[in-house]
């Protein structure tokens, strides 16, 4: 899909750059890494290599067998300036993790190894994406600050670190490297800004994840288990793919990648509406969350106390509303609804169907919960897609992976759908 250039500079936060180089391939690009001598201390180039299936390179006087070709690509006929042809070919140039000391360089125009050489002589419009990673000082430090500043100031992308626990025992604050899945997401939004595009450009889509929550008094209520993960998954595919994303997420704690909107929700009434703020103008929804089928009739205001209720609580139940089947109400001509359905053991295929008849549906992605290891907050997934014309397997993989699988069958057809998973 596109060549990334990623270049790596010292730091612990250098072997997320291994997990980020395996996601990117598995999303169809061509990686090409340079490590400076200082990240070989934390992550060796063999590592790399063994990855993207290409030469890594750290310094411009050892040569490059490809010529500066990425995988796939025929490499030129002559013997290229590495810091040169790497740079002209690259689609976009990701710096992850990008230490004080390399800022410092990029900001300063300095050229004193292949990584800062290959940076400044980057074409003009050309994405650069610059990830810091550091102890909360160094990256606080006003020093570090300007340099950023004058980054951004030249057209640079600097992501925002994250904050919790650093490198140092005992060490907390801001400066960690945004997960493997985030910086992808700022690669995949910086093509598509590029002009790069996707298979799926131009398509909105509309995505809801993890479960509602429906109040039994202040502080407890009625839920479920779903995690968001799938939801979420499906999100990410669709916006590298070019897509135009928003996901209602209910109740989900997970990372959020940059260039995907997110809507933040808890309980089913909640998720209605802001599905319907939404409907009209998508097309695609995948409505992934698992939405609760009743609520408690009569949430109490403040705290139950054991006190007040005695031995035993009873609680009464009411339905909620049927999100899926109130949007398909509203469908238009062209857009496709399709259902995910949580299964339990015996039965599963035929409670697909008969959901997919049932609710006028396109398509029907079922998963049975019964096996621990594809279940609720799994990180893998398997499925099953129902469809009038048959059934698809997908076999168990990490949940990224069924997320590109499910749109690569319903999303393969892009004259005539709008796809609505729910």
């Amino acid at each position: 899909m596109a060549r990334l250039l990623l270049g790596v500079s010292g730091g612990i936060a250098a072997y997320k750059a291994l997990e980020l180089t395996r996601l990117a391939i598995r999303a169809g690009h061509a990686v090409r890494v340079i490590q400076t001598e200082a990240s070989t201390r934390f992550v060796g180039t063999a590592s790399f290599a063994g990855i993207t299936g290409a030469p890594v390179l750290i310094t411009e006087w050892e040569p490059d067998p490809l010529r500066g070709a990425f995988p796939g690509d025929p490499p030129p006929a002559h013997a290229a300036l590495s810091h040169l042809e790497l740079v002209e070919r690259a689609d976009v140039f990701l710096v992850a993790p990008a230490s004080a000391n390399t800022i410092a360089k990029l900001a300063g125009g300095l050229a004193d190894n292949l990584l800062s050489a290959a940076a400044l002589a980057r074409a003009p419009g050309r994405p650069l994406i610059v990830a810091p990673a550091m102890n909360h000082a160094m990256y606080e430090h006003p020093a570090t600050q300007a340099n950023l500043d004058r980054l951004r100031g030249r057209g640079v992308t600097v992501l925002e670190p994250g904050t919790g626990a650093l490198a140092s025992l005992g060490e907390h604050g801001i400066g960690r490297l945004p997960e493997p899945a985030e910086l992808l997401a700022a690669v995949d939004a910086a093509l598509t800004a590029g002009g790069a595009g996707g298979e799926l450009d131009g398509l909105k889509v509309l995505v809801t994840a993890g479960g509602t929550r429906e109040p039994i008094d202040a502080v407890r209520f009625v839920g479920n288990r779903s995690s968001g993960r799938m939801g979420f998954a499906l999100a990410e595919a669709a916006a590298r793919r070019g897509a135009a994303v928003t996901v209602v997420a209910a109740n989900v704690g997970l990372p959020r990648v940059p260039g995907v909107e997110y809507v933040d929700v808890s309980t089913a009434a909640e998720l209605a509406t802001a599905c319907r703020a939404h409907f009209a103008a998508a097309d695609v929804l995948l409505m992934a969350a698992a939405v609760a089928d009743y609520r408690p009739s009569a949430p109490h205001a403040g705290k139950l106390k054991k006190a007040e209720t005695g031995a035993e609580l009873e609680l009464r139940l009411e339905r909620t509303e049927d999100v899926l089947t109130s949007l398909a109400a509203e469908r238009r001509s062209g857009q496709k609804l399709i259902g995910f359905a949580a299964e339990h053991g015996d039965g599963a295929i035929a409670h697909a169907r008969e959901k997919l008849r049932r609710k006028h549906l396109d398509a029907v992605v079922l998963n049975d919960v019964s096996d621990p290891a594809i279940g609720f907050d799994s990180q893998e997934n398997e499925v099953i897609v129902v469809t009038a014309e048959g059934d698809a397997h997908v076999p168990r993989a990490a949940k990224a992976d069924v997320a590109g699988a499910i749109l690569d069958m319903l999303l393969n057809d892009r004259s005539s759908t709008e796809v609505r998973v729910c």
